[in-house]
């Protein structure tokens, strides 16, 4: 959602920029029709150039890099994280709680209790640690990347805002001139 609230924040900056150039175009023109002098000065003035509007960055909307990284090790590390979900998980046997404790090395073995179920339930403890700390580590980058999204699009709203400000003066400047004529 953010993304596509970034895409239309870069669109309507896009519009703002060529509302702006058409707004100089009526300029011109309203001084070609309120005089002959200002006919005369538009005639031997240098058309300026039909160039594209001003634009800060590249015409398309990319999301931050961070953002993006987030949201794909956020997308791969979730299968993994459907797989191993107690109340996510497929229950086909349900002696598969105990299964993992059977693989563990015997480095690990030694630091576990000698019963088996208690060593069983300390690997399964372990094991939702991990997972609990995978998790956070997943949240903790995609809020970072939130973060720094809603940053620069905090950076595009204060642009455009000033661009409104300047091209709402502009217009209420070029209206006047209209009723003028």
């Amino acid at each position: 959602e953010l993304v596509r609230q970034g895409e239309a924040l870069k669109r309507t900056e896009q519009m703002v920029d060529k509302m702006d150039q058409d707004l100089k175009t009526s300029q011109r023109h309203i001084n070609t029709i309120k005089s002959v002098w200002g006919g005369l000065v538009n005639y031997f003035k240098a058309k300026p150039p039909e160039s594209k509007p001003e634009q800060n960055g590249t015409s398309e909307y990319f999301a931050n890099s961070r953002l993006k990284e987030a949201m794909m090790s956020s997308k791969e590390q979730e299968s993994k994280y459907q797989e191993s979900h107690p109340n996510l998980r497929k229950l086909d046997n349900p002696d598969n709680d105990f299964s993992k404790a059977d693989l563990v090395s015997s480095v690990q073995r030694d630091s576990y209790p000698k019963n088996q179920h208690l060593r069983a339930y300390h690997q399964k403890i372990d094991d939702n640690l991990d997972e609990m700390s995978s998790g956070l580590s997943r949240l903790k980058n995609l809020a970072l990347g939130l973060q720094t999204e809603i940053d620069e699009q905090d950076d595009i709203l204060d642009r455009l805002t000033k661009k409104v400000e300047t091209l709402d003066v502009n217009i209420k400047s070029t209206d006047k001139k209209v009723r003028q004529l």
